[in-house]
């Protein structure tokens, strides 16, 4: 029962936020801090490739744009030219057409975000498998040269596609009705509603990833990130292992993609860039390997700040520093008991010397009042 306290810790925390916003008057911020629970999303999936499977990934952006474009794509396709076709009769069938109106007032039919949701996940899902199989027995620089080759497969499929909408991605990507009244899309008045679903979303996700973590499998994964000779020694499939945390990864970036292209309306090719994944690596990295907490919190963080325009045009950056000196300096992650003990102690040695100080001075001015 004690690994669900944190995640209770989560949802509380969350709650807070959003009444700290209406107190304030501030519920503008809820924008940013919706996105940011999409990006973390990500970035607690690569965490689990990263800090338990021990593989590093630069392709978490491709998924993300597989999941994104998937459904970007799907949901824009105007069926209404395409009535009696077979497809267009299968998919009535099935309920999985929707029928709007659109700015100009003419009948538009795109397919339900429910279906480019299943197809998105199962998309990424394959491709993680497909890629992961062979390129998981790389090991060190060359798997991350080879899952930035995806993503850039990625990028450039996107950015030269026309169906894609090119260098000017897609928009009017209509919004994801999740329950009657309750829309995953950018009006202003469902801002409340859209925040917590995005950080639902992330608290489902950390208790699944706590379930997996303290399961058989969590420690077999364990073992991996430890020693892969003495985990296969003992009888670990480290192939299988490693494969089924890259998919678990992958699926997380899409779901994040596609939540995030109906929340904003669209989606463009920068969000396939390697830049985006340079920013995840090092949001886990600055977060603490296998660190699932420090990586939520860091990617809280540093997206939200990101999305406020705090770092200026520096912004990609700021990032690319940040990963650099957490690999020189503290390549296990700021987020450790073992850093939070010598700040801590540094700041019980400055406490001390600053008393010394005044008990040297009180006692100065008691010898001088004396004479």
């Amino acid at each position: 029962m004690k690994r669900y306290i944190p995640v209770l810790s989560l949802t509380v925390a969350v709650i807070l936020i959003q009444l700290f916003t209406l107190i304030t008057d501030q519920a503008f911020l809820l924008t940013q801090l919706t996105m940011s629970g999409y990006y973390v999303l990500v970035a607690v999936g690569l965490c689990m490739v990263m800090g338990y499977a021990g593989q590093i990934s630069l392709g978490q952006a491709g998924f993300f744009a597989i999941g994104g474009y998937t459904t970007a794509f799907l949901t824009t396709l105007d069926f209404s030219t395409k009535t009696g076709t077979s497809l267009y009769l299968f998919l009535d069938k099935l309920h999985l057409l929707i029928e709007k109106q659109n700015l100009y007032g003419d009948t538009i039919i795109h397919i339900s975000p429910w279906l480019s949701l299943i197809l998105a996940l199962l998309l990424a899902g394959v491709a993680a498998y497909g890629l992961g199989v062979p390129v998981l027995k790389l090991k060190g620089h060359y798997l991350g040269m080879a899952t930035m080759g995806f993503g850039l497969i990625i990028y450039r499929i996107v950015l030269g596609t026309k169906a894609f909408g090119a260098a000017d991605g897609i928009s009017n990507v209509p919004s994801f009705q999740l329950l009657p009244g309750l829309n995953v899309g950018g009006d202003f008045t469902t801002r409340i509603e859209n925040y917590y679903i995005a950080w639902f979303l992330v608290v489902l996700a950390v208790f699944l990833l706590v379930n997996l973590i303290n399961s058989r499998v969590g420690r077999a994964l364990r073992s991996l990130h430890g020693g892969e000779d003495a985990a296969d020694a003992m009888g670990v499939d480290i192939s299988r292992y490693k494969v089924s945390v890259f998919v678990i990864g992958a699926v997380f970036a899409a779901a994040a993609g596609f939540f995030l292209t109906h929340y904003n309306g669209g989606i463009g090719p920068s969000e396939a860039g390697v830049t985006k994944s340079v920013r995840y690596v090092a949001i886990v990295a600055v977060g603490g390997m296998a660190n699932i907490w420090g990586t939520l919190i860091m990617g809280l963080v540093l997206n939200f700040l990101s999305l406020r325009g705090v770092f200026g045009h520096l912004d990609d950056a700021v990032f690319g520093i940040i990963l650099v000196l957490m690999m020189m300096f503290m390549p296990e992650g700021f987020i450790r008991k073992e850093v939070w003990a010598v700040i801590v102690s540094w700041v019980q040695k400055i406490k001390k010397i600053r008393k010394n100080n005044q008990s040297g001075k009180q006692d100065q001015e008691e010898d001088y009042e004396s004479n």
